[in-house]
């Protein structure tokens, strides 16, 4: 194995285990590898307060602003059953310093775990109720509040409240029906501002907000039906017009599992476009890891299986690469590891770019707090250490042909844990696939956060009494569900909108706007979806800035109509009322030189412009000639007529 050729055994081993790119995928490669997916779905309710104080919700903090910091140091706590919770021990483990940053304006005792909880928010609850019921869950009878242990320091508390709403309903995609198996109201965490060494800082200005978690079962079986899903429940919840919208405002956890792995959580997937390639990409890690452990295996019983570890006197190696240089320039200690039978398996496939090293260097820098880069192995596929080093390090292990050597450098403190990290993640190799929350990238990979939580970190709040709820109750809150989203989309579909805005009018909750101004001005539904889905939404891309009164737009047909002139020149005016958002219709059609100009006279001069057209070319169509007719009337004719009535009519 000392022969082995690390970006060769790379790509070899990417082809061992069938991997393809997400484009190129086909359903048979996703029942091939079994994939599954569920979804755990957020999106904060938009209400005047937080859920269990009387804070106001929605007033944001820059990184650098705030009035005071706090600082905490977080430790398990046992479970009812008198266990500890393995995500609570690992975080325990990283010795981190939580500091938190607070403005006065947003945040209170309660926040920072001082005074109990107040009643939940009524407004939220409320809201709550109505999301669960246009999800068509059944509705529990009593609101019980449970603790939910989070020490990874999101949460002052150490745990984060959560009542559950609904169970058991379903959502109905184009091709499948996905059952859902429950949706919660729980408090948000906290904002992430660093986390670098053991020291991790918290902003607080969305801690608190009411929330709501919206879980499906596993029902997805390739990754294009999981962000179909969760736009539609996303969509579902803003057709309601109750939750907040914007950056931060609604995430997404997503569990993905193959054929014989276990359920991994990618956790805070910020945009629904990112679900397809992070899915894809994780189910085949899983299937590679799979492949890691059969070969493994195949070589030794785990029992059989035993580490070695030498901390290593820098003067006797060569080394040129500049993070060990500098490690010991700090005086951090260097220690080599030995890992039996593991030649060939570091620098084995898992994701796009990454080997399974990656693995263990991730977990030194989540668990052991040592920044990367942090470590270096006989594999590396940019061979950062000299070879030589290796071979010495070979030698003074008495190392044989299929083993595997790694180089990792730390502040003596942090040395004992690092050194347990990479001996838990390589004995799990035996297993497979650990159970894990990982993290997303904009690329597809994921990377490790921290342990799968498990059911030892719910117990019940004995600060919160039980919230009954009457039958009576629930019905008269039944009256605010809006029309399905699948009955949206076939409504869309009917009206003959262009599919391509599907996405952004339902993300954006146009569609209530849309329908009102079809059924009371008369305008034609197919216009004015495409109105909305591509006018509107290239100019909130170029003005992305500029706060808009939506229902200015309904405001402004109401005027054409009312003044006799044509839709067509609504383009524009959406552009000048972009750029002049008090500026009054009237004055719009002035900055646009708008002159009314009678139908027939527009008509009347069609025939003295095509005499007037003498092509060029003599391979001139009637194309070329309509097209050239047509621009020299537009100009005059829109807002006066029809486009299209007039491109017929020069036909």
């Amino acid at each position: 194995m000392n022969q082995l050729n690390p970006r060769k055994n790379f790509e070899e081993t990417r082809n061992e285990i069938g991997y393809v790119n997400r484009k190129d995928a086909t359903q048979a490669d996703y029942d091939r590898i079994g994939f599954m997916s569920g979804l755990e779905v957020h999106q904060q309710i938009l209400t005047k307060r937080k859920l269990f104080c009387r804070c106001p919700a929605g007033i944001f903090q820059k990184p650098d602003q705030f009035d005071a910091e706090i600082i905490r140091h977080m430790r398990p706590t046992l479970s009812e059953l008198g266990e500890y919770d393995g995500t609570a021990l690992m975080e325990f483990r990283t010795r981190k310093e939580i500091v938190y940053r607070i403005i006065n304006k947003n945040a209170c005792t309660y926040e920072v775990d001082d005074t109990p909880p107040f009643q939940v928010d009524r407004e939220a609850l409320e809201k709550a109720i109505e999301l669960a019921l246009a999800s068509k869950l059944n509705i529990v009878g009593e609101v019980h509040i449970t603790r939910k242990q989070y020490l990874d320091g999101s949460i002052p508390t150490g745990f984060q409240r959560t009542g559950i709403i609904g169970i058991e309903g379903s959502i109905k995609l184009r091709n499948k029906e996905v059952r859902l198996i429950q949706l919660s109201l729980e408090e948000d965490s906290c904002r992430e501002v660093s986390d670098i060494g053991h020291t991790r800082i918290y902003r607080t200005d969305r801690l608190g907000m009411p929330l709501i978690e919206t879980v499906t079962y596993p029902d997805f079986t390739n990754p294009d039906e999981v962000k179909e899903g969760c736009d539609y429940i996303r969509f579902l919840n803003r057709s309601t017009g109750k939750v907040r919208t914007g950056i931060g405002a609604g995430r997404q956890d997503v569990n993905v599992s193959c054929k014989g792995g276990t359920r991994v959580e990618i956790k805070g997937v910020a945009h629904t476009k990112w679900i397809p390639e992070l899915t894809h990409v994780e189910a085949f890690r899983q299937w590679a890891l799979l492949a890691i452990r059969d070969k493994l295996l195949a070589r030794m019983k785990p029992e059989d299986w035993k580490m070695q570890c030498r901390e290593i006197d820098p003067k006797e190696f060569h080394f040129y690469y500049t993070p060990v240089t500098d490690a010991i320039a700090r005086g951090d200690k260097l220690i080599a590891i030995n890992l039996p039978h593991f030649g060939g398996l570091l620098s084995h496939f898992t994701q796009p770019g990454k080997p399974f090293y990656d693995e263990f260097t991730n977990r030194l820098k989540v668990v052991a707090c040592i920044e990367k880069p942090n470590m270096a192995t006989s594999e590396d596929i940019d061979d950062v250490i000299s070879g030589n080093v290796f071979d010495q390090l070979r030698t003074m292990f008495n190392a044989g042909e299929q083993d595997a050597q790694i180089i990792f450098w730390a502040p003596e403190a942090d040395v004992e844990t690092a050194v347990e990290v990479i001996e838990e993640r390589a004995k799990m190799t035996f297993a497979g696939v650990p159970q894990e929350t990982r993290k997303s990238s904009a690329d597809g990979t994921t990377i490790f956060e921290r342990v799968l939580p498990g059911a030892d970190r719910m117990y019940p709040d004995t600060d919160s009494a039980p919230i009954p709820l009457s039958s009576d109750y629930i019905e008269s809150l039944r009256k605010n569900i809006p029309e399905e989203i699948a009955d949206r989309y076939a409504q869309l579909r009917d009206w003959g909108v262009p599919a391509d805005t599907y996405t952004y009018i339902l993300s954006k909750n146009f569609y209530p706007l849309i329908k009102k101004i079809v059924a009371e001005l008369d305008i034609p539904p197919k216009f004015v979806g495409a109105f909305f889905g591509h006018r509107l939404k290239y100019l909130h891309g170029q003005y992305k800035t500029i706060p808009f009164d939506m229902d200015r737009i309904y405001d402004m047909f109401n005027y054409l109509k009312s003044n006799n002139i044509d839709k067509s020149i609504a383009r524009k005016m959406l552009t000048e009322m972009f750029k002049h958002p008090k500026m009054d219709f009237e004055s719009i059609l002035t900055q646009l030189n708008f002159k009314a100009i009678d139908k027939a006279d527009i008509i009347s001069r069609v025939s003295f412009i095509k005499d007037k057209f003498s092509p060029c070319r003599k391979d001139t169509t009637d194309g070329d000639r309509l097209n050239s007719v047509m621009g020299q009337l537009r100009s005059m004719s829109e807002g006066n007529i029809d486009l299209k009535e007039l491109a017929e009519i020069v036909k």
